[in-house]
C-alpha cells in the first residue's frame, strides 16, 4: 500500500470529555481560557457579508472547526520544524479532517498576522495548485492556521514510505503529475505583484514562496499535488528558521575548475527571500523525486555521467522507467540540473521551467 500521512498519535479523551475538559485545558494552557462560549476562529474568506467573517456563525455554510473544537480534536502530530508543528485534526463528528499548523514563534503583531494571513489565503484561492486556508488564529501564546488535510500526506511521506516501509513506490507518470503540479503553483506564485502599493499588505513579498522542499508539497488521492506554506517564513521570527533547511542556496562557485564541494551547513541558508532560491529548491526536489534523497550531492557526478543515465548505462533514476518514459525522466532531469546552478542568474525563471516541461515532453 502507498504511504498516508505519517502521524504520531497522541492519548485522545473519550468522547465525553472531548468537548470540555480537554478542550477548557487547551484554552487555559494557551492564555485564551475563561470565556464563556466557544471562541470562533477568523475565516479566510471576505466574501461571506452574511457571516461576519467568522467560522461557526454561517448557518448557509458547513460547520467549520472552533478554537475548543481545534484543541480539543487533535488526533496525531504530521511534522514539526523550527517553524511550526503540523497536525491532523479530526472534528467529534468525523465527517471534517484538518491539517493545523501551530508556529513556534510569530515575529509580527497581531493587526499585521491578519492582514497577511488574509492576503496569502485570497491569492492561494485563486490557484487550484496551491493549499487553501480555511481559518487563523491569533492569541497571547497561540498562532495557527487551519488548513484542507491531504491523507496521502506529503510527497516526503510517499518517497520516505518507499525508500524505508517497503511501501508501494510513486511510478513514473505519478511523478511526473508531482513535478509539474509543483511547477505550476511556484510559477503562480512568483507571477503575483512582489509588493503592494497599499499600506495594510506592502509589508508581504508575495512573488516568492520561501520554504519549498518535498514535506510541503502534499498529495491528493488521486496523485494530483498542492504546495503548501505559501508565505508563511514571513510569519515568523526569522531566528525560528536558523537550523530549518526553508531555503537551500548552493554554495559560491568555485575559483578553480575542480568541482565544486557539498555545500557546508552554515550555507545551506539563504539571508533573504528570492524567486531564485525558490527555483533552486525546485531544483532538489525534482533530483529527490528522481533519483532519491542523495542526488543533490552527487550533482557532479550526474552530471559526468549525463549520457550514460540517458542510454540506460548508468543507473540514477529509483523507479523502472524504459523507452519514451526514460527520455521525459531524462528531460526533467536536465531541467532539475539546470535549477540547481550555483550562478544565481544562470537558473532559469519558473516560467521557462514550466514551458520547457510541457512542451519539450
Amino acid at each position: 500500500m502507498l504511504s498516508r500521512a505519517f502521524s504520531k498519535p497522541i492519548r485522545s479523551p473519550k468522547d465525553g470529555e472531548r468537548s470540555e475538559r480537554w478542550s477548557r485545558m487547551g484554552l487555559d494552557q494557551f492564555g485564551i481560557g475563561g470565556v464563556m462560549e466557544d471562541m470562533p476562529l477568523s475565516f479566510c474568506n471576505r466574501n461571506h457579508d452574511h457571516d461576519g467573517g467568522r467560522i461557526g456563525r454561517c448557518k448557509k455554510c458547513p460547520a467549520h472547526p472552533t478554537v475548543r473544537e481545534v484543541l480539543g480534536s487533535s488526533v496525531g502530530v504530521m511534522g514539526e520544524s523550527p517553524m511550526a508543528m503540523t497536525e491532523k485534526v479530526v472534528l467529534s463528528t468525523g465527517k471534517r479532517v484538518y491539517g493545523v499548523k501551530r508556529f513556534r514563534k510569530v515575529g509580527i503583531g497581531n493587526m499585521e498576522f491578519v492582514r497577511r494571513v488574509e492576503r496569502v489565503a485570497r491569492v492561494s484561492r485563486n490557484c487550484e495548485y496551491l493549499v487553501p486556508l480555511s481559518a487563523y488564529l491569533y492569541a497571547k501564546r497561540m498562532k495557527f492556521v487551519v488548513s484542507d488535510y491531504y491523507p496521502m500526506g506529503s510527497l516526503a511521506d510517499l518517497l520516505a514510505g518507499a525508500r524505508n516501509l517497503g511501501h508501494t513506490a510513486l511510478d513514473w507518470n505519478q511523478r511526473f503529475q508531482i513535478i509539474v503540479d509543483t511547477a505550476r503553483a511556484i510559477a503562480f506564485i512568483h507571477s503575483q505583484s512582489p509588493n503592494l502599493s497599499n499600506d495594510t499588505n506592502k509589508y508581504i513579498q508575495m512573488n516568492v514562496h520561501g520554504n519549498i522542499k518535498s514535506s510541503n508539497v502534499m498529495i491528493d488521492v488521486d496523485f494530483s499535488a498542492r504546495l503548501s506554506d505559501y508565505g508563511f517564513v514571513q510569519l515568523v521570527d526569522r531566528l525560528e528558521l536558523a537550523t530549518d533547511t526553508w531555503q537551500i542556496k548552493p554554495p559560491p562557485p568555485s575559483p578553480s575548475p575542480s568541482p565544486s564541494p557539498s555545500p557546508s551547513p552554515e550555507s545551506l541558508f539563504s539571508e533573504k527571500l528570492c524567486q531564485k532560491s525558490d527555483v533552486y529548491n525546485f531544483g532538489v526536489i525534482i533530483l529527490d523525486t528522481l533519483g532519491g534523497s542523495r542526488a543533490v550531492g552527487l550533482k557532479n557526478c550526474i552530471l559526468e555521467n549525463k549520457e550514460e543515465i540517458r542510454d540506460g548505462k548508468a543507473e540514477f533514476f529509483e523507479f523502472s522507467v524504459k523507452g519514451k518514459e526514460r527520455k521525459q525522466a531524462f528531460k526533467v532531469l536536465e531541467i532539475g540540473l539546470s535549477c540547481l546552478d550555483s550562478l544565481t542568474d544562470a537558473r532559469p525563471s519558473m516560467d521557462l521551467v514550466l514551458k520547457s516541461i510541457l512542451e519539450d515532453i
